[in-house]
């Protein structure tokens, strides 16, 4: 039997942990409120950047109105349909690209829209929004599709971190003519990060 020394233990205990297909393969929602607190990297062109999510929104298509899969399959969603743990990447009033991670099995077009992030490493422009968190992040619409278990694009756990952030959740943004479905309480957020999206600029630069 070989014994690691403490110092070894610890490492090893704190080390990042790239999330598994098996983790986007379930309740949307779970996914959603999971998600909050791990680190979205994107590594690229020898540039490495890091931010840590702290803000969500759950898309339960086809039947949430809200959903881009609510009208069916078209070669701009494409990806919704596919196998979980895929990004989907769209790009929305000629300016935006937003991320999204593909959930639960093949043939349900379901979706987590990472909304804010907290910046960790190689970032040095705004994320609180999910547009502003793209380009800070430099991902565009040629990402779209991209396994996230690959070694371009991924979500991993936060090293040393042994207690998620508080978190709550309220209603999803700019979802208003889905009806009811705009109601629905699936956007989630870190209680106490000055990076989501909903928090004032006076409160932002407070924390700052």
């Amino acid at each position: 039997m070989v014994f690691l020394p403490l110092h070894h233990f610890h490492a090893l205990k704190s080390a990042p942990s790239k999330l598994s297909r098996d983790f986007y393969a379930r309740s949307t929602l779970v996914v959603a409120r999971q998600l909050i607190g791990m680190h979205l990297v994107h590594e690229h062109a020898g540039v490495r950047r890091v931010g840590r999510i702290v803000e969500t929104e759950a898309y339960l298509g086809p039947k949430d109105l809200a959903a881009h899969s609510a009208r069916g399959k078209t070669e701009r969603n494409a990806t919704l349909f596919g196998a979980p743990g895929h990004a989907y990447v769209y790009f929305i009033y000629g300016f935006w690209h937003c991320f999204n991670v593909v959930t639960r099995e093949a043939g349900v077009p379901q979706a987590v829209l990472v909304r804010a992030l907290e910046p960790v490493e190689g970032i040095s422009d705004k994320t609180w929004g999910p547009g502003l968190l793209c380009r800070a992040m430099q991902i565009d619409r040629s990402l779209n599709g991209t396994d996230l278990l690959g070694q371009r694009l991924w979500i991993e756990r936060a090293p040393g971190r042994l207690r998620g952030p508080k978190v709550a959740r309220a209603t999803r943004i700019g979802v208003d003519y889905a009806g009811p479905w705009a109601q629905r309480l699936w956007r989630f957020y870190a209680v106490d990060s000055p990076y989501v999206s909903t928090v004032s600029a006076a409160a932002r630069r407070r924390a700052g």
